[in-house]
This record gives structure tokens, C-alpha cells and sequence, in this order.
């Protein structure tokens, strides 16, 4: 049998591994000493702690949702969970999300400057967005965009909105178009087409659980940071061994300094990849005070905090007993000072528990990124190296998204 070396026990490598170890030996390197990647999961104090993100699943794709439930027995070890999330406005007013769809909640003033430009999109009837900024102009109006998309977004990509390519967020967005934002406001429909409306949730451990069932029958090799992968008479080299594949799941930014050997030239892609830029999240793990909701997104200038992912409604288990836990999202890295100056801001009256920071945790694109990584990935190929994962494909994935990726890498790449 052939043998083919994965790169990482993340979502996409543990997918990756999976899906190819009855047809090939496959042996899997991960640098910490448990799988996961970013949806891993730490036990404190008795409460759940995501240490980047707050990971759920769902998906639109009837593939990935058969293969992911062949792994579980869903109604045993799962709850399902009504995605119940809400805005708090600077104000303190809170509204529901998608903000669009509640424009009828909305104070005097912001209700007719909303209904105003709603007059003025149905006049002018702009489709083309050439940027993310002109994106939420086009769909939403001025009113929206000033009091919630372009603050939230601020502090989320800390970058100048124009700047953002839309084709990078897609999928990711609420794309309403105008007539159904009047319907839903008539109507007071509550949104529950997108896919995490509703989700599926782990009643034990959290994403950490999905992480170790997947890994529960691979070869894995732990505390591997793979520095070296080298081509030799036609086979790749790691930590000594001879394979015929490699799928690497870790950061591509990192490739020009992992490969060498034959056939392996990189000249073309190096300052590309070099320039690739990306945020990190420091996640905060914190008590704070009862609540009903899942995601509680805040464009309020007063703190650094976009929103609050309240894990400890996800699963009673992941609770320490009679208190309420939640992670609180900064982006990039931000000191234990400065976290306890913004937590006396932040509503719900948060306590600190502990917190993580993450480097790697959102890849930003530029209008060249997708091209650029298509053709690395095409001349790759040819040498039977292969990539896929968040940070491999530099794509804005959510689990569900990184684990169809995988799928479809392993069905056009792999007999």
C-alpha cells in the first residue's frame, strides 16, 4: 500500500486521515500533544474552555453531514441547539440578529433614517459590490452600516473595509435582498436559513470530543513539529520515513521553509506567501451573569471585545456547577491588563477565568490570494503534495466548511 503523511490533527488533517486509511497507510504529525487544532477544548475550574472560537456543527452539504455522523450516535451524544443570538447596541439597547431583519425594534430616529435609505436602494438598485465596505452599503443602507456592520467589522479586521475583497467573506454573510428585508420586517419573520440557525452541539467535552473520536483510530504522532519535508528520487521524507503523499493542514506561510529537495522550487510564490496576512484572537474564558443566548455580537466602541460566544449554553456539562460560562473574542493579542480594563466594560459583568491567544486564527485575503494559492496548489500536485485546511488553504473556514474541503481534496486527488 501506498503511504501518505498528513500534516496536522486539526479538523482538515483528522478529516483527510480518515477518509484515506483504508486505501492507504497514512500516518498523521500534530505539534501539540492532543489532536484538534483550532477546536480544541481545555477542562478549567469544572467549566469548558474553547480556546479559540466556540465550534458547532451543522452544514448544507447531505455528504459531510452522513460522514460526519457515521463517527456518533447524534441523539446519545448530542443536543441540538437553536442558534439564539442577539446585538448589544452601544446604547445598551439589544436586538435581535440578523439587525436587519428587527428593523421595526429600532428607536424613532434610526427607524426612519433606516426606512429612508431602504427608499433610496429600491431607487438606485446598485447589484455590483466591488469591496466588502460597498457590500453592506449596497444591501444594508447608510444606517446599518454606520451603527452596526462598519464598527463590528472595525474591531473583528481591524482594517479599512474597502480594502477587504467581498469574494473572501462569501458564504459567510447574510445576503438578503431588499424585498425579503421589507418582508421579514412586515412580517417579523425570525431568520432560519442560514446554516447555524440551529446546530448540533456535543453534550461532553465540546469540540475536543469530535477531535479525539476522529483521531480514535489513526496513527498519530504527537509533539511533531514538522521543520523538514524533503523530496528524494520521487518520495517525500519526514522524520526519516519514506511516503509517497503528503497533505500538509498547517499554515502555508510556512512552506517555503519546510520544502526542499527535488523537483521543489518555490521561487515564484515566496514573497506571496510571505505578504499573506492574518489575525490572531485572544479568547477569554469567563463567568458571567444568566442569560439565554448563544452568540452576542457588540459593535459598541466602549472595549476591544466583538462578541461573546456563550458556550455555556451550548451543554450544561460544560459548566461549573451553578454558574454560566462564556468566551469573550478579542482580536489579535491584547495583555491581562488591558483584559481586565475591558471586561469592567463589557456587559454581563464578566469574571476571568483564564485566556488564550492564538496567533494564527483569521486569514485575510487580498484580491490575488485565491489565484496565487490555485497555482501553488496545481505545481504542488505534480510533486504529490497536497494541502487543505483554514490556515493550509487560507480560507475563512468554519468546521463543517474545513471538513467538505477535505472531502473534496481526498475525491479529486486520490484513487
Amino acid at each position: 500500500m501506498k503511504k501518505v503523511a498528513v500534516i496536522g490533527a486539526g479538523i482538515s488533517g483528522l478529516t483527510i486521515a480518515n477518509l484515506l486509511k483504508d486505501k492507504y497507510i497514512v500516518k498523521v504529525y500534530e505539534k501539540e500533544s492532543i489532536p484538534g487544532g483550532l477546536i480544541s477544548c481545555k477542562e478549567i475550574n469544572g467549566g469548558l474552555f474553547h480556546t479559540c472560537g466556540g465550534h458547532v456543527f451543522n452544514s448544507k452539504r447531505q455528504d459531510v453531514l452522513n460522514w460526519f455522523w457515521s463517527f456518533f450516535d447524534r441523539e446519545a451524544e448530542f443536543t441540538k441547539v437553536p442558534r439564539n443570538s442577539i446585538i448589544f447596541m452601544e446604547d445598551g439597547t439589544k436586538l435581535p440578529y440578523p439587525i436587519e431583519n428587527y428593523a421595526y425594534l429600532f428607536d424613532e430616529k434610526m427607524k426612519i433614517s433606516f426606512i429612508e435609505d431602504l427608499i433610496f436602494l429600491a431607487k438606485t438598485q446598485k447589484c455590483e459590490s466591488a469591496n466588502f465596505e460597498d457590500f453592506l452599503l449596497n444591501r444594508f443602507g447608510k444606517t446599518l452600516y454606520q451603527n452596526y456592520f462598519k464598527p463590528y467589522n472595525e474591531k473583528v479586521w481591524r482594517r479599512d473595509l474597502s480594502k477587504i475583497p467581498l469574494s473572501w467573506l462569501e458564504g459567510k454573510l447574510p445576503m438578503p435582498r431588499l424585498e425579503e428585508i421589507i418582508y421579514n420586517n412586515i412580517d417579523h419573520v425570525q431568520e432560519k436559513q442560514f446554516v447555524h440557525s440551529s446546530f448540533w452541539y456535543e453534550k461532553n467535552n465540546g469540540s475536543q470530543f469530535v477531535a479525539e473520536r476522529f483521531a480514535k483510530d489513526l496513527t498519530i504522532e504527537y509533539g511533531k513539529n514538522i521543520q523538514k519535508i524533503e523530496r528524494k528520487k520521487g518520495s517525500w521524507i519526514v522524520e526519516g520515513e519514506m511516503f509517497d503523499y503528503i497533505v500538509y493542514c498547517g499554515n502555508i506561510k510556512n512552506i517555503p521553509f519546510v520544502l526542499e529537495g527535488e523537483g521543489v522550487d518555490l521561487s515564484d510564490y515566496v514573497l506571496q506567501l510571505d505578504s499573506l496576512e492574518y489575525h490572531g484572537t485572544t479568547s477569554v474564558f469567563c463567568e458571567i451573569e444568566s442569560n439565554p443566548y448563544s452568540w452576542i455580537y457588540m459593535p459598541s466602541r466602549l472595549h476591544q471585545s466583538h462578541r461573546i460566544i456563550c458556550t455555556g449554553n451550548f451543554s450544561e456539562n460544560n459548566n461549573p456547577s451553578g454558574k454560566l460560562t462564556a468566551t469573550i473574542e478579542f482580536t489579535d493579542e491584547i495583555s491581562l491588563e488591558d483584559i481586565h480594563d475591558n471586561l469592567s466594560r463589557i456587559p454581563l459583568k464578566p469574571k476571568y477565568i483564564t485566556h488564550h491567544y492564538t496567533p494564527c486564527s483569521y486569514p485575510i485575503q487580498d484580491a490575488d490570494t485565491r489565484q496565487m494559492i490555485k497555482d501553488l496548489k496545481t505545481d504542488l500536485s505534480k510533486l504529490n503534495f497536497y494541502f487543505s485546511g483554514r490556515f493550509a488553504d487560507w480560507e475563512y473556514y468554519n468546521m463543517d466548511v474545513a471538513i467538505g474541503a477535505a472531502m473534496d481534496l481526498v475525491a479529486n486527488s486520490f484513487d
